[in-house]
């Protein structure tokens, strides 16, 4: 409210004076064309005291800003009008002396409405020859802003500037009162928020950084003038133009003598101030995405962008948030971690360049928090030219045929992180995991052990056509990498060489449901149809034999998300691209805060983890991983205790890598968007493959933080219900294995002989042979005689494999 007293006698006067001025004065100060007009009678008629004096003020639109998580690096602004209300304290003296001595010398001294003022420009305006002249205030012309931008509808827009003796009564009208309510300072400082200074600047923020490159509060005297001066024609006057520029001089000095003339300055400032030379930056503030302030940030960008119109919080449909978020003047510190990305953009560019049809895609997700850490892929977010494209044909023949061109090397499709129709890429054996949960569940143990053939015959049904179908049949029968048989393996060698015959059966034994469930609980969305269909009941989903060899579609976010749920103890948290948001009071709003729920018990989340440390070259007290593993340079490269798991699907075309600490799940997929059934191989291992990109990501991340323990898990989850193996040394096999069968045990006999004391053809002993999982597999070994049998520790022997020749896995 006004901060200081008015004098009753002046403001009476002032109405008085206004009410006779009313109509054909006002017409002939401001329009002497119409002053005699029937509109201007009209106007003269009408009661002064009648009009309106409540003024409805919306906040005008105000630029948003997003900030990395450090709360200072610039990422994106995002605005409708650029934008920034700030205080009069924060803008120079300079400023405010200009503005008054362009617009309204007497400002400090009229109660809104100049009649000094609108009698000289009455007589001016009478005598021929004499330039015409105005008698708006600086608080009429906030009052026609505040209209504008306040109108719900484009009549109004129009009411608020039309040449009319009606509008300049209301506005005379409304002045009176705006100038009762507030002070001067606070009339001031809306004015230069409002403000239109041209080249998309309005507001004296804007501006400054427009054409100076510096917050209002540093402009100088001959900088403040130019702006002062802009307001009145900022397109005539616009010194970034050749014809604007002498113009704008030419102004910026008559507002220069106007502060001499107001006593704001000397005539030596002044002199000095209009012999400085006359330098604009032009730098328009970049808006939107494809303007991030690093290119690669706009796909991260761009995931916030879709993440704010979900948000039902900023209004009840997109195009109410998406208005929100240009016009809302919010600070957004987004949850992008610079080191983390920087290191992810090298590392994905390193590995295949911009003009690579193959996408190389990393994404990096906070454990605990769900707060989304980097979005890399080598690709330039933009669109392409449509006039001058510059993209590659795309990779699929057929469409390359028909003239489309493809995604590379410029897109602003989400690859990473799902929608606008890209539903994912395969992941491989990287869903075995989902296999190790729902197990883990169900009471089996990490130690559980099976023999894993080179074919495995399952109960799945599929079409007898199909290359995975057992000969003749129409059972899935999945095979190993190179037909080789996997061995006796339990849940971490298992993961460890990535073992299919191993996973299907189990995935078959604690039912292909529940793994199904397990992958959605720690965050896989199923986005293709297909997948949907199958995801869709319990029903669909037992028959889903190949689903935890990793054929449903995912994204790396969603992959990096899922293993950030077992790091952290089971607790799943949704991908969130925030950190905090404040409006533009600097509240703070709780819709940035994680939204995290328990999905894993924490020994389930801990013992899964477990067995992901085998594949990556880590391994617990409890781990026991067998010597091969997939991915095993990941722990020595990172520095830090490591777990996560590879993926190749069919015919490698796709291959992913997950590797996690405690502070940061990464994942990484490699495909070719525009193609899915690619001919190009994708690779891992090599420096052009898909795992360095993830290991040098992780690497990256963790540079400067601490390295934390995974915590191994109980005794009883990794173990299971233990039991003493029977000795069968020197007995037949037949008896051995009735021996095995009859103490809860699953017998095989071994094919390779071995040197013992016992006769040949007997059995020599077992592998393990002290005990193990009740239920679980037990080997015979076969005595060749003629020697003794070689130590057995109970660890399995070290399996062929790793992925499916012609399958998915890996």
């Amino acid at each position: 409210m006004r901060k200081r007293d008015h004098n009753v006698l002046t403001n009476a006067a002032s109405l008085l004076v206004c009410g006779l001025l009313a109509g054909v004065v006002v017409a002939a100060a401001a329009f002497p064309a119409v002053a005699m007009s029937g509109l201007a009678a009209k106007a003269g008629a009408e009661t002064f005291g009648a009009l309106p004096t409540e003024l409805t003020v919306a906040r005008a639109p105000q630029i948003s800003y997003l900030l990395a998580s450090d709360g200072k690096t610039p990422l994106a602004t995002m605005y409708d009008e650029n934008r920034r209300d700030v205080k009069l304290a924060d803008i120079s003296p300079a400023m405010q002396k200009a503005i008054i001595a362009a617009e309204d010398h007497e400002f400090y001294k009229h109660n809104g409405v100049d009649i000094n003022g609108v009698a000289r420009a009455f007589v001016n305006n009478q005598s021929e020859g004499s330039g015409r002249q105005g008698a708006s205030t600086l608080t009429m012309q906030y009052v026609r802003l505040a209209i504008a931008y306040s109108a719900t509808h484009p009549a109004d827009v129009v009411a608020a500037t039309e040449d009319t003796s009606a509008r300049k009564l209301r506005e005379m009208r409304l002045a009176l009162q705006v100038d009762k309510e507030f002070s001067k300072d606070e009339i001031l400082t809306r004015y230069l928020n409002l403000a239109s200074f041209g080249n998309g600047a309005y507001g004296i923020y804007a501006a400054s950084q427009v054409y100076f490159g510096k917050p209002p509060s540093k402009l100088k005297i001959e900088e403040a003038a130019l702006l002062a001066g802009m307001v009145k024609a900022p397109t005539t006057n616009d010194p970034t133009t050749e014809a604007g520029y002498p113009l704008a001089k030419d102004r910026r000095d008559y507002v220069i003598q106007n502060m001499v003339d107001i006593k704001a300055i000397t005539q030596q400032e002044a002199d000095a101030a209009k012999a400085t030379e006359l330098v604009v930056k032009d730098k328009r503030t970049p808006n939107g995405c494809v303007a991030a302030n690093v290119n690669e940030w706009g796909f991260f960008c761009d995931y916030f962008y879709r993440w704010w119109l979900d948000q039902e919080t900023f209004g009840s449909t997109t195009y109410d948030r998406e208005r929100r978020l240009k016009s809302g003047g919010y600070t957004v510190v987004t949850s992008i971690d610079v080191q983390a990305q920087r290191g992810a953009d090298k590392a994905v560019r390193k590995a295949k360049s911009v003009n690579s049809k193959e996408a190389a895609m990393v994404a990096v997700v906070e454990p605990g928090t769900g707060r989304v850490r980097a979005l890399a892929v080598n690709r330039q977010f933009k669109l392409d030219d449509p006039k001058n494209p510059k993209n590659k044909m795309s990779s699929d023949p057929a469409k390359s045929r028909k003239g489309i061109r493809g995604n590379y090397p410029a897109t602003v499709n989400p690859l990473l992180t799902g929608g606008n129709g890209i539903t994912g890429y395969q992941a491989g054996s990287t869903f075995k995991i989902f296999s190790i949960l729902a197990a883990l569940e169900k009471g089996i143990p990490l130690s559980y052990s099976m023999n894993a053939p080179q074919q495995f015959k399952s109960e799945y049904i599929i079409d007898s056509s199909s290359p995975a179908a057992c000969k003749g049949t129409h059972f899935y029968c999945p095979t190993n990498s190179g037909l080789k048989a996997g061995g006796v393996q339990n849940m971490w060698s298992a993961f460890s060489a990535s073992i299919n015959t191993y996973f299907v059966p189990l995935q078959q034994q604690v039912g292909a449901e529940n793994v199904v469930d397990a992958a959605r609980r720690a965050g896989i969305q199923f986005r293709a149809s297909n997948d949907a269909k199958f995801a869709a009941t319990k029903e669909a989903a037992h028959q889903w034999g190949a689903f935890t060899l990793g054929v449903s579609s995912t994204t790396p976010l969603d992959l990096a998300n899922a293993y950030a749920t077992l790091a952290a103890d089971g607790k799943y948290c949704e991908p969130i691209p925030v950190q905090e948001i404040r409006d533009p009071e600097g509240n703070k709003l709780d819709i940035a805060n994680p939204r995290c729920e328990k999905r894993f018990s924490t020994e389930v989340a801990r013992a899964a983890v477990d067995a992901a440390r085998c594949p990556v070259g880590d391994n617990s007290s409890t781990s026991k991983c067998g010597g091969t593993r997939t991915a095993a340079v990941v722990k020595g490269i990172v520095d830090a205790p490591v777990a996560g798991k590879s993926g190749t699907t069919d015919s490698e075309k796709t291959a992913a890598l997950v590797a996690m600490t405690k502070q940061y799940s990464v994942a990484g997929i490699m495909a070719d968007p525009d193609w899915p059934q690619t001919n190009v191989e994708m690779k891992h291992k090599e420096k052009d493959g898909i795992n360095p990109p993830v290991y040098e990501t992780l690497r990256d991340a963790m540079k400067g933080k601490d390295r934390v323990q995974f915590t191994p898990p109980g005794q009883k989850i990794s173990e299971g219900d233990q039991r003493s193996i029977p000795d069968v040394k020197c007995i037949s096999v037949d008896q051995a294995k009735s021996r095995l069968k009859g103490a809860g045990f699953e017998p095989v006999v071994s094919s390779a002989k071995v040197p013992s004391s016992c006769k040949a053809g007997d059995a020599a002993g077992t592998s393990p042979d002290g005990r193990t999982i009740k239920g679980g597999v037990v080997t015979i070994q076969v005595s060749s005689g003629g020697g003794t049998p070689g130590n057995t520790d109970g660890t399995p022997g070290n399996p062929p494999g790793g992925r499916p020749g012609g399958r998915p896995g890996g």
